[in-house]
């Protein structure tokens, strides 16, 4: 690691710690040529590997900026988009590789959207599942009511238009 006040080739770990929820690591080091101390976060690469067989590192405001699209007009926050990113990445590391297929981002992204607003996991999903006919949406909306219908707490209070 280079110093980065005199760009010394070399530092010391002085003091390790484990930092945003244990998923990186913060280290405190000193420079053994000017003294100096510096901090730095070190985190586990996770990458994207996109249909053109390209590799890219992930990114959680991709997940927000593609979520966000299905989400206009919903009343869903930012915060909300905040927090579904960083399950989907939490879900992505559980796997245990460092190479994950965009295909899997999309799935995913799936379960905690449709926990979220049911309306923007349809348009995400005919958009990433590409619904070609009525008969997808008709079968994903199903899927949907099947699920209330499994709820315990799903009752007739949600009012159909």
């Amino acid at each position: 690691m280079y110093c980065p006040f005199c760009r010394h080739p070399d530092s010391r770990v002085v003091d390790s710690r484990t930092a945003d929820d244990g998923s990186s690591i913060r280290r405190r080091r000193q420079c053994p040529s000017c003294g100096r101390r510096f901090t730095t976060l070190e985190t586990a690469s996770l990458a994207v590997v996109k249909r053109s067989g390209a590799t890219e590192p992930f990114s959680r405001d991709k997940i927000v900026t593609g979520v966000r699209k299905a989400c206009q007009g919903r009343p869903v926050s930012e915060d909300d988009l905040a927090i579904l990113a960083q399950k989907v990445e939490e879900t992505l590391r559980q796997q245990g590789s460092a190479e994950i297929d965009a295909y899997e981002i999309g799935l995913a992204i799936l379960g905690p959207l449709r926990n979220l607003d049911e309306v923007a996991y349809l348009r995400f999903a005919s958009v990433y599942q590409a619904f070609e006919s009525l008969e997808d949406f008709e079968s994903a909306i199903t899927s949907l009511r099947a699920e209330h219908a499994d709820r315990p707490d799903s009752g007739d209070d949600d009012a159909e238009s």
